[in-house]
């Protein structure tokens, strides 16, 4: 019977041309090697390696057996070094570094499609040294680090829009922004409730920015809740207006719990990048992981 480990160890003997390097290879004994290599010479009758003072040379008879099987060999290692990274992605447990504000759109839909997640809550500075220092596996972030030991691709974009609960009567802010008359919208936003996730609502002063040209804004929030998820579901609740991700809010415009005011060509967006070290492992995870976001944020 053909076993396929004395081929395994025929390719790297006849590779490395010696047998102690081919059993570190192997990541077995010497011994061990010099025994398959003489169990497969019997099986197929033919002397494969001269011993040299320094290693081995293969014969003839070497030369014409790696012809035969090394593409074959090469294509079933292919195989079956594909099913061990499968067997090895499905089951590992995934360190996640994200932002505590996308966990509920962008870190949940990665709950639904693998097993075993550690997530970790920080902003984009100390995702990138948790990778980098190897604490966490990967990393979400909105901030573009490129280094040597480290991978990133690009998952999407998401942008910054006002939504309103759905007790409010927007005919007039519509009507404002239909004839571009900025003043009016400010005002009109002026006077609602106003909800934050940081007491130093950067979102509200990027959007007063970028749509009003305006460093900072007349308005106060009314309340801090320092969780976008738990701003959204309190927004939802009662009266008032916020500004969030456009990913944050498309669950909660879609089942009509919110109401979408503004989402204002004049901000622009922002990228999200999957991070993750250099490492063979993580590649195949890496564009998973990249692809499912693309897919929730399209």
């Amino acid at each position: 019977m053909v076993n396929l480990e004395w081929y395994r160890t025929f390719k790297s003997v006849y590779k490395n041309r010696n047998f102690s390097l081919a059993a570190k290879e192997l990541f077995i004994s010497q011994p061990a090697v010099s025994q398959q290599i003489s169990m497969l010479e019997a099986h197929v009758g033919y002397k494969l390696f001269n011993r040299k003072s320094k290693g081995v040379a293969p014969t003839e008879y070497a030369n014409l057996l790696n012809n035969l099987i090394i593409e074959a060999l090469d294509r079933l290692e292919n195989v079956e070094n594909g099913f061990r990274a499968k067997a090895f992605n499905a089951n590992r447990l995934l360190s996640v570094g994200i932002s505590k504000h996308l966990f509920s759109s962008i870190g949940s839909v990665l709950v639904s499609k693998f097993d075993f997640i550690d997530f970790h809550f920080q902003e984009n500075d100390s995702l990138f040294e948790l990778v980098n220092s190897k604490k966490i596996d990967f990393a979400i972030s909105t901030q573009k680090l490129d280094t040597y030991d480290t991978l990133q691709e690009k998952a999407g974009e998401i942008k910054p829009v006002i939504i309103g609960s759905n007790t409010i009567d927007a005919f007039e802010l519509q009507k404002h922004l239909k004839v571009k008359d900025w003043e009016a919208s400010e005002s009109w936003l002026n006077e609602k409730k106003w909800y934050s996730f940081d007491a130093k609502i950067p979102h509200i002063k990027l959007f007063w920015l970028y749509v009003f040209d305006k460093k900072r804004p007349s308005l106060i929030a009314n309340y801090i809740i320092p969780s976008e998820f738990e701003m959204l579901e309190t927004i939802s609740k009662n009266t008032g207006v916020g500004i969030s991700w456009n990913c944050n809010v498309k669950s909660f415009i879609r089942q009509k719990k919110l109401q979408l005011l503004w989402d204002s060509e004049k901000m622009p967006s922002t990228s999200i990048y999957v991070m993750c070290r250099k490492n063979n492992n993580f590649d195949e995870i890496l564009a998973e992981i990249t692809q499912i976001i693309q897919e929730e944020l399209a």
